[in-house]
């Protein structure tokens, strides 16, 4: 079995919110991140498969490239998290509550191969890997 990787990245604002919380509640919970603010992300997907003999790869790395970038950067990239991005309606934006989402949008388009893991770095200290369910 082999594991491919390919990063993408992009600029989004988030501000982390819940309206079923009190200001004071949302404050104490998401400390300044209840104020809203924005990330240079970068999106780590890695996929896996058998090297197809014929190739020599698993899947090009360039196709792979390209539909993230159609799939999932056209999407989120300058775009604000919470309003203009359909597929994070009415979630809290985390970067776990990203992760999930974007494994059913990438797992469900991608048919060359199997998404392995996502890992998504909200910051160089902030890291959040995700393997599915």
């Amino acid at each position: 079995m082999h594991y491919l990787t390919t990063k993408i990245m992009f600029s989004a604002y988030h501000r982390l919110w819940n309206p079923e919380f009190s200001q004071e509640k949302n404050e104490e919970i998401f400390q300044e991140c209840f104020r809203g603010h924005g990330h240079n992300y970068v999106l780590e997907v890695t996929i896996q498969g058998e090297v197809d003999p014929h190739t020599g790869m698993v899947m090009d790395i360039k196709r792979l490239k390209k539909f993230l970038m159609k799939e999932i950067h056209t999407l989120v990239d300058h775009k604000n998290l919470n309003s203009d991005v359909e597929f994070l309606k009415d979630i809290i934006p985390t970067a776990e509550n990203m992760c999930t989402s974007l494994w059913k949008i990438i797992s469900e388009k991608l048919k060359e191969a199997k998404l392995y893991r996502l890992k998504l770095f909200e910051s160089e200290n902030n890291i959040v890997e995700y393997f599915g369910n």
